[in-house]
């Protein structure tokens, strides 16, 4: 029997396919793509029908040859990169790289696997296939479109406002979405409004009452006098128990896990950026060392926009769930999700790829945040497989003269899908209002009209943004975490806490690419040209008429900007922090290593300083301002201001009530 080889992306998949395979399989890895377009320059030749000019990446030349050495050794070569539009690219370019096109004397094939466990691999190769060029074609039209208005517009932003931006198909328009909001919020005018709160008790029980109207019917208060009035109304009067209802509520099992969805509920749960998401599930995917097992891979692919699962593990899920939580537990539904025109359904959702590997079990032989992470898929993959919960609800309605209130309980009657996933968002009321009957005369133990005011659109968080995206098809799965990780890159955004912040940069950029380039901000836009994108994927639109479509106006729009429009000027951050040589206000600037001080009087003073980040909290040992630093490896860490001071602390630290940090243990940074 001859030599096979598989090419993988990575050593950890690497590793992980290579105890799968016999000693007639060699395994090594690309460590990604092998060619690109060149940086320096466009790298798309405009004149001969938009073809790109691919070059070896530098510095893979010796990873080149040593993969071809690897070749010459085998009679087959299996291209086993990521089963999607940019493995296929890869295994494409390695095509052309390692010279597989013209070697009549091997086989060569690609393969692909959902999951990277023994039974996907080996099923794998027993099925092999040629490349597909519908999906190399589309991921070509991607990398020319993205590159036509990066390399065309970038240099607009460079001239008009400075140096160092950029513009992209994608980031241009999740800009727009964020600004828009800033727009909403800033437009935002808040309005009074009346609830009528009160409390109802018994003996042993209080439940909560809320007015809704006149005569049963839904009434807007909307101010003081009418709501007042009510209130002493009914305080004269006593209240009715005109209608109790009881009734059995389901609340639906969760969906197991797409990109967009795992990347939403680990922002909200772990505090997770979707970037951090995304890094720590290609380690759980790719493979991770386990105690008895070796390298595995924990989770299915992790860029999905799917909810659909195997047969195969369709089948396991209810035997894992029938015989740890009963049959009572066992969902026989397969997920559907929403449809959406946008969703390619060729990968299943995210879920672990052995269902009887507990998140128990690994607790000691994962790191911290993908052990979280782990339980958090498992969890919501075990749960989206699981019945409902059941509650019983009972809903009250009183009466005192004209005026209705309602009161609601419930109570959980079968814990169902909660029994696994606890970290939902509970919305159930849960008092008692067993002790009511109907025509009981009730007075209010307190009645009081509250002031409220109507709240602007909440600022977007990383989860929230993600949503959006996704529901209005801006970018795909794997675009989501690098989409905002440039943004905030390139200082248009920043992250306060949870929400994210448009910067005067941000908005300057925004409103340059708005009055210029409105189609590439334009959501809808953006959105349809990923839908054209799909369609070059399935082989319904050629890729070079898309782009031939898209160049001109593209080019008409740079070329008007370029002549008619202004230079605009961005005021600096001015801080507190006065030059030592000029007694200005220093203004904060932006350099290769971030931010720093600088004194605005350049260049009659060139006056620079460190730029200290504060993080409002007093050092537990001498009382100074706690500060953010960063260690000679680049992680961040906390100490006092004071460098006689030996305050560390590698976790943020949290404040008591005077603004002292709780102390931390203490870290030497010199050590990592």
């Amino acid at each position: 029997m001859g030599q096979s080889l598989v090419i993988v992306e990575s050593p950890a998949k690497m590793r992980t396919i290579k105890k799968f395979l016999g000693s007639s399989y060699t395994v090594a890895a690309s460590m990604g793509h092998v060619r690109d377009l060149p940086k320096s320059t466009m790298g798309i030749d405009i004149e001969h029908d938009f073809e790109p000019k691919y070059i070896a990446i530098r510095g893979k030349g010796d990873l080149i040859s040593s993969l071809k050495k690897e070749v010459k050794k085998a009679d087959k070569i299996y291209l086993a990169t990521d089963p999607d539009r940019e493995g296929e690219a890869i295994s494409w370019h390695l095509m052309s790289a390692l010279g597989l096109n013209d070697m009549k004397d091997k086989e060569v094939y690609r393969i692909t696997f959902n999951e990277i466990t023994k039974n996907a691999v080996k099923a794998a190769i027993k099925s092999p296939r040629e490349i597909d060029d519908n999906l190399v074609d589309a991921q070509q039209a991607r990398r020319v479109m993205d590159r036509l208005v990066g390399y065309t517009i970038s240099p607009v932003l460079w001239k008009k406002i400075r140096k160092g931006l950029s513009a992209g198909r994608v980031q241009s328009a999740t800009l727009n979405i964020i600004c828009k909001r800033e727009e909403e919020i800033a437009a935002f005018i808040p309005k009074e409004y009346f609830t009528i709160d009160g409390t109802i008790k018994n003996r042993t029980k209080t439940v909560k009452a809320q007015y809704l109207g006149e005569n049963g019917k839904h009434t807007e208060l909307n101010d003081r006098e009418t709501a007042e009035a009510i209130v002493e109304d009914v305080k004269r009067d006593k209240a009715v128990v005109s209608e109790i209802k009881n009734s059995e509520r389901l609340r639906n099992s969760p969906l197991p896990f797409t990109t967009s969805t795992m990347q939403q509920e680990a922002a909200r749960v772990l505090n997770m950026s979707p970037q951090k998401t995304m890094r720590i599930a290609q380690k759980l995917y790719e493979g991770v060392d386990v105690k008895g097992h070796g390298s595995i891979g924990l989770i299915t692919y992790l860029r999905t926009d799917s909810v659909r699962i195997s047969d195969e593990a369709f089948e396991a899920a209810k035997g894992f769930v029938g015989s740890r939580y009963g049959k009572e537990y066992v969902s026989y539904a397969r997920p559907v999700g929403k449809n959406s025109q946008n969703v390619q359904d060729a990968h299943e959702a995210i879920r672990p790829t052995y269902i009887d590997l507990m998140p128990a079990e690994l607790k000691d032989q994962l790191e911290r945040d993908e052990f979280r992470l782990y339980q958090l898929i498992w969890n919501r993959y075990v749960a989206s497989r699981m019945t409902p919960a059941r509650y019983d609800t009972t809903s009250v309605r009183l009466h005192s003269g004209s005026h209705t209130f309602t009161a609601s309980g419930s109570k959980l009657k079968f814990d169902g899908f909660l029994s696994v996933y606890k970290n939902v968002e509970e919305t159930e009321e849960k008092q008692d209002l067993s002790f009511m009957k109907e025509g009981d005369v009730i007075a209010f133990d307190k009645l009081e009209a509250v002031s409220h005011m109507t709240e602007p659109p909440a600022h977007y968080t990383e989860a929230s943004l993600v949503r959006k995206m996704e529901e209005d098809g801006i970018g795909r799965p794997s675009t989501y975490a690098p989409t905002i990780a440039t943004l905030t890159a390139r200082r248009y955004i920043t992250k306060e806490k949870k929400n994210l912040y448009v910067t005067e940069l941000g908005t300057a950029v925004n409103e340059l690419m708005k009055g210029s380039f409105p189609s590439i901000v334009d959501e809808k836009f953006t959105a349809n040209m990923e839908y054209m994108l799909d369609s070059v994927a399935e082989g319904k639109t050629n890729w070079k008429e898309l782009i031939r479509n898209f160049y001109p106006d593209l080019k008409e729009a740079v070329d008007n900007a370029e002549k008619n429009l202004g230079r605009v000027k961005i005021a600096d951050e001015v801080t507190d922090v006065i030059c030592d040589k000029c007694g200005r206000n220093m203004v904060i600037k932006y350099g290769p290593h971030g931010k720093f001080l600088a004194c605005p009087g350049f260049p009659e003073c060139r006056n620079t300083k460190p730029y200290v980040e504060k993080i409002g909290l007093k050092c537990p040992r001498c009382g100074k301002d706690i500060i953010v630093r960063r260690s000679k490896k680049g992680r961040l860490f906390y100490a006092c201001e004071d460098p006689e001071c030996e305050y560390i602390s590698f976790n943020k630290p949290k404040g008591d009530k005077n603004g002292v940090a709780i102390e931390k243990k203490l870290a030497n940074a010199e050590k990592q």
